[in-house]
């Protein structure tokens, strides 16, 4: 059983932790460990379920059938920290609905918003946010995907790469040059609906804990005015600050895998005869077992307090968000490795559930900013903090 006293701490109020309370209690009803073959047909399953019990309007502003006024970071956590416990698959799902829609609700005109965000709330419609290439990779201002103007809007062309939800959304939160100025003042963001003329999913991409990934190409796609996302040279921005509001849930989802682990561990210590006694007997069990304690509560204040920052006091987190994504990632990490070494051989083995976090977890210290870019972001901050 997971640890819930972090519920308590001043973080959070009552409305989160009836969340949590209904969300783990939905989650044991209705969410599994294993899924089919089809990643593409669970992923759909998924969407729509949480659309129909009402999750996914935590992704959205009440204005357009969410929950809260603003997006609630802290509320986007612990619904990721839930579901990552229950369903790495189900994580993904939620995620993407966030990540996808978030630039959306931050910036779109009342038009976009009308058009796509009930929609991302209900799980009717699939989103995904583009915005790595081939070449660039974390290098954002690198990228060289362009938006050249027309007469009534703009051509696309150039490529995409591990895009989530690549292949089943319907629409995408597309990042393209369109050159204002050199590097990232050039960049502007734009809805490009996935049925658009001109672009086409060249390469699905299997990776270690299956999700749906794909490459996508833009050949002479036209898009009208109307596709853009805020104001032109400013999607650079745009993409960093939906990146601050998201990044701290990815620590979130590697705490929850984390907190998995360690439940995992914990009873196989229980359960696992060791001489006159059990694996938990063992000293050197209960050291691997405080470490991994101690990293969960660790990574825990570390994520409710950048929500917190963010929701409570209105200010940007960051610096904050980068510490949460950067310790939560990388210590679940070394929780789940301390938890597949204590189930030996089985823990290695296909099927189990440490084995599945192993390979769910990975990714994590990759996607929304690698840990090295983190390290770069908080040094910075730090750096412009100490002047004075």
């Amino acid at each position: 059983m997971a640890d819930h006293s972090f519920l308590d701490w001043p973080f959070l109020d009552d409305g989160h932790r009836r969340l949590a309370a209904d969300l783990d209690a939905w989650c044991a009803d209705h969410l599994s460990d294993h899924h089919s073959d089809d990643v593409d047909s669970d992923c759909r399953a998924l969407v729509r379920a949480l659309g129909d019990a009402g999750w996914l309007r935590y992704c959205v502003p009440a204005a357009y059938g969410g929950i809260h006024e603003r997006l609630d970071i802290r509320s986007l956590a612990l619904i990721r920290e839930t579901l990552a416990r229950h369903s790495g698959l189900a994580d993904f799902a939620f995620a993407m609905q966030g990540l996808g829609s978030g630039t959306i609700s931050l910036l779109g005109t009342e038009a976009q918003k009308q058009a796509y965000l009930p929609d991302v709330a209900a799980g009717r419609k699939i989103a995904a946010f583009a915005l790595t290439e081939p070449a660039s990779g974390s290098d954002v201002a690198s990228m060289e995907t362009s938006a050249t103007r027309t007469a009534d809007g703009f051509r696309i062309d150039g490529a995409k790469t591990y895009i989530s939800n690549g292949g089943i959304a319907d629409y995408y939160v597309l990042f393209a040059r369109t050159g204002e100025a050199p590097g990232a003042k050039g960049v502007s963001a734009f809805i490009v609906d996935a049925d658009t003329p001109g672009l086409a999913v060249t390469e699905r991409i299997a990776v270690m804990a299956p999700h749906p990934l794909a490459t996508l190409c833009f050949s002479d796609m036209h898009i009208p005015e109307t596709a853009l996302l805020g104001e032109a040279g400013r999607g650079f921005a745009a993409a960093m600050a939906t990146l601050d509001i998201f990044r701290t849930t990815v620590g979130a989802a590697a705490l929850g895998f984390a907190r998995r682990a360690l439940d995992e561990a914990t009873a196989r210590a229980r359960a696992r005869r060791l001489g006159d006694g059990t694996l938990a007997d063992n000293p050197i069990t209960q050291s691997k077992l405080a470490e991994m304690v101690l990293d969960i509560d660790t990574s825990a204040l570390l994520i409710y307090r950048a929500g917190w920052l963010r929701d409570v006091r209105d200010e940007r987190n960051t610096r904050e968000a980068a510490l949460a994504k950067l310790h939560a990632t990388d210590s679940a990490q070394q929780v789940i490795d301390k938890a597949v070494q204590l189930f030996g051989g089985l823990g290695v083995t296909v099927g189990t559930p440490v084995e599945a976090l192993y390979r769910e977890v990975r990714a994590l210290r990759i996607y929304e900013g690698a840990s090295e870019v983190q390290k770069i972001v908080i040094a910075r901050q730090h750096l412009a903090q100490s002047r004075g």
